[in-house]
């Protein structure tokens, strides 16, 4: 069994997938995970729009102005949404869901991208969270955090090694 350690310095983000579907009890495993996620008071204000359909992956693929394209080449996209109106720190949250889904793709030999929605722009000039609910017909009181892009690799990225730790970033007792 691979230890957390271990996932940690070997899940890197891919933006290459292969042309071939994804297990739907796999993407039920990763959805599975999200919802056992921590949330503060256990508000659980967070929401996943699953997305397989090739055409409106693509629409999505474009609610960036640059860092989406690739997520036409996955073959699952899942929205993160969160009703901010259950918890103050929604995005919080949302990101710590976010993770673990992608922590619990990567043990599932699937690989994954996080990509930013929450303060981007879509081409159009549209937030693209905005764009983003528009599209999947997401009601106006959710936020989009994020849309994480999964699939299996077609790219391979070396794991981190203990070289690139910055443990300069590390203080104790004070900064």
């Amino acid at each position: 069994m691979i230890c957390m350690y271990e996932l940690l310095k070997t899940r890197r983000s891919i933006r290459k997938f292969q042309n071939k579907e994804v297990e739907k009890e796999k993407i039920d495993t990763i959805l599975r995970c999200a919802l056992l996620s921590p949330s503060s008071r256990s508000r659980r204000p967070w929401e996943f729009v699953v997305v397989t359909d090739k055409k409106m992956l693509k629409e999505l693929s474009k609610c960036r102005e640059h860092s989406s394209g690739f997520l036409a080449g996955a073959p699952v996209g899942i929205v993160v949404i969160a009703d901010p109106e259950k918890c103050d720190v929604w995005i919080e949250d949302a990101s710590i869901a976010s993770i673990i889904m992608q922590l619990a793709a990567h043990k599932l030999g699937l690989g994954s991208c996080w990509i930013q929605v929450r303060k981007r722009t879509a081409p159009n000039g549209k937030e693209t969270g905005e764009y983003i609910k528009e599209l999947l017909g997401i009601p106006s009181k959710y936020e989009v955090e994020c849309i994480i892009a999964l699939g299996y690799p077609d790219e391979e990225r070396r794991p981190y090694s203990e070289a690139d730790l910055l443990y300069d970033k590390i203080h104790y007792e004070k900064f």
